[in-house]
């Protein structure tokens, strides 16, 4: 289990100016990666190295939106104004996952712009929609990776997170060190960040410095 990629929320209308800011700040160009059909949303991608990408995604007209667990997640965060919505872990197999949490993974997938497919399986988006700490799991069904979607500038050093290691933990099944296997987590107390808990920054290390990304759309 590993930290797969980091995934930031934003309206459709936010959703092209989000991408240009973010990457403008990080000296690297966003992917589009297409719509997520189950899901009801739709995102576009930044490689990042150590097989990590970030995700900038938002809801897009579509029944799914409102009726997926993800589309509603996305949906929710869009209407607050935007900002980090998750982190998300990987593993090879969610099976114990599964039987662990009482929950069955659902089948995810998109085609990129070039009608290329990625598939995978996801699971847990409901503990997020519940808990914004909580991480959700995926299972990538397909070799492609986003995380080889262009050229790597940068890389994630470190993460702000507003909630309760134990908490995260027990949610994981597993040390939190393994799965950020380097990444330096910084806690917050989520009375310092109007009371909320989920991601408040992430630090990433380009070639013009470490730059410090917030949690709202002002920030960014």
């Amino acid at each position: 289990m590993r930290l797969d990629h980091i995934s930031y929320a934003a309206s459709h209308d936010q959703l092209v100016d989000v991408v240009q800011r973010i990457g403008s700040r990080i000296g690297s160009a966003f992917t589009d990666g297409g719509i997520h059909p189950r899901f009801g949303t739709r995102n576009f991608t930044l490689p990042l190295k150590n097989g990590h990408y970030l995700e900038v995604v938002c809801p897009i007209e579509h029944p799914a939106a409102d009726s997926s667990p993800f589309g509603r997640v996305v949906t929710q965060r869009a209407n607050e104004g935007g900002g980090w919505l998750t982190w998300v872990v990987s593993t090879e197999d969610l099976s114990p996952i599964e039987n662990r949490l009482g929950r069955q993974a659902i089948d995810g997938s998109r085609k990129r712009p070039d009608g290329s497919e990625l598939k995978w399986k996801q699971l847990g988006v409901l503990g997020t929609l519940d808990d914004s700490q909580l991480p959700f799991f995926i299972q990538w069904m397909t070799q492609d990776h986003p995380s080889t979607d262009g050229k790597a500038v940068a890389e994630i050093v470190k993460i702000e997170i507003a909630g309760d290691e134990r908490t995260i933990e027990e949610w994981l099944g597993s040390d939190l060190s393994k799965a950020f296997d380097g990444v330096e987590i910084q806690w917050v107390d989520p009375s310092t960040n109007d009371g909320q808990t989920g991601l408040v920054a992430v630090h990433l290390s380009t070639p013009n410095g470490v730059v410090r990304l917030e949690i709202g759309r002002a920030h960014v």
